[in-house]
C-alpha cells in the first residue's frame, strides 16, 4: 500500500487528523521512570498504546532515542506500533539531506532498519538528495517548507530574486514537492501550525500533498485556524490530508503513574477539537 493511501485509511478508521509525536525525554518522565532512559521504550509504548485508536500517525523523532543510545528501543518500540495498530503509519522525524551516496544510507536506515512509512527531509541540498528515498516503493517523504520555528524566517521567507512576484523560497519548494519532484505521489510538505496563512499558501500550491503539520500543543498553534487552512475534503475522505502533530501536551499530560490514561484524554480532546474544526463547528 502506497503511503498517501495508509494515511486516508488511518484517517477514515480512527476518525482522526492527529499525530502523537514521540519524543521521550527521561528528565521529564512521571514517577517511577523519571530519570531512566532505559525506561524509554515503555514510556513510549505506554502512549502508543492508550492512544493507537485515535491517531493518524505516529510520529518518532530519532534524535530523542539516539542521544540515549536507545535506537534498539525505537526498532522495538516501531514493533509494538505494527503490532498494536498495523493500519496506523509510521513516520520517522529525521529531517535527514545530504548527498546521494549517503542519503541512500540514511533511506535503507530509515525504510529498511527501521521500517518507517514514511521520513522527514530537509531539501536543501536539492532533489538529487531526495531521489534515493522514492526508490523505495510506497514509502513517503515529508520535506521541510514552512517550519514552526521562528528562525525558519532566515531562508525560507526570503525571495528567490528581486523581481516583482518571485516566489518565495517556502513556494518554491511547494512547487516543486506537487510537481516535478514528486514522481511516484509520494512527497509531502512539513509546515508548522504556528503560521496558519502559510499553511493557507502552500495548500493552494499544493492542493492534494499530505501535509505535516507540528506546533499545536505545548508550541501554542492554533487547532481551528490549523485545519481550516490546511484541510481539503469531502464528508468521506481527504483530497489534501493533513497530519496534526501534538508531542509535549501530550506525552506529559500526567505527571504520575497514571499518565498514560492522562495522555489518552488530552488525545482524545485533541482529535475531538481536529475534527470539530473540520467539521466547521
Amino acid at each position: 500500500m502506497m503511503f498517501l493511501d495508509q494515511l486516508r485509511n488511518a484517517e477514515r478508521e480512527n476518525g482522526s487528523m492527529l499525530c502523537v509525536g514521540l519524543d521521550p525525554e527521561p528528565s521529564r518522565f512521571p514517577g517511577r521512570l523519571r530519570g531512566d532512559a532505559s525506561k524509554i521504550f515503555n514510556f513510549c509504548a505506554d502512549i502508543v498504546e492508550a492512544t493507537a485508536d485515535l491517531v493518524v500517525a505516529f510520529k518518532p523523532q530519532i534524535a530523542y532515542f539516539a542521544a540515549h543510545r536507545a535506537e534498539d528501543q525505537l526498532e522495538h518500540l516501531i514493533a509494538l506500533i505494527r503490532s498494536t495498530a498495523p493500519h496506523v503509519p509510521i513516520i520517522l522525524d529525521a529531517k535527514r539531506g545530504d548527498i546521494g551516496s549517503t542519503a541512500e544510507q540514511y533511506a535503507i536506515e530509515a525504510f529498511e532498519r527501521y521500517g518507517v512509512d514514511a521520513v522527514t527531509l530537509s531539501p536543501f541540498m536539492g532533489f538529487d538528495s531526495v531521489a534515493p528515498y522514492l526508490k523505495h516503493h510506497g514509502k513517503g517523504a515529508f520535506l521541510l517548507c514552512r517550519t514552526s520555528n521562528p528562525g525558519g524566517d532566515d531562508f525560507q521567507s526570503q525571495r528567490l530574486s528581486s523581481v516583482d512576484g518571485a516566489p518565495l523560497l517556502y513556494e518554491h519548494i511547494a512547487a516543486l514537492a506537487q510537481g516535478p519532484w514528486n514522481l511516484n505521489g509520494q512527497l509531502g510538505l512539513v509546515v508548522g501550525a504556528t503560521y496558519p496563512a502559510e499553511i493557507e499558501r502552500v495548500r493552494a500550491i499544493a492542493p492534494t500533498l499530505p501535509l505535516l503539520i507540528p506546533g499545536v500543543g505545548a508550541q501554542g498553534g492554533d487547532a481551528l485556524a490549523t485545519v481550516k487552512a490546511g484541510w481539503r475534503g469531502t464528508a468521506e475522505t481527504s483530497t489534501g490530508p493533513i497530519i496534526v502533530n501534538s508531542s509535549r501536551a501530550i506525552l506529559y499530560a500526567g505527571a504520575d503513574d497514571g499518565y498514560a490514561a492522562a495522555a489518552r484524554l488530552e488525545a482524545i480532546r485533541t482529535r475531538d477539537v481536529l475534527q470539530a474544526a473540520r467539521n466547521g463547528r
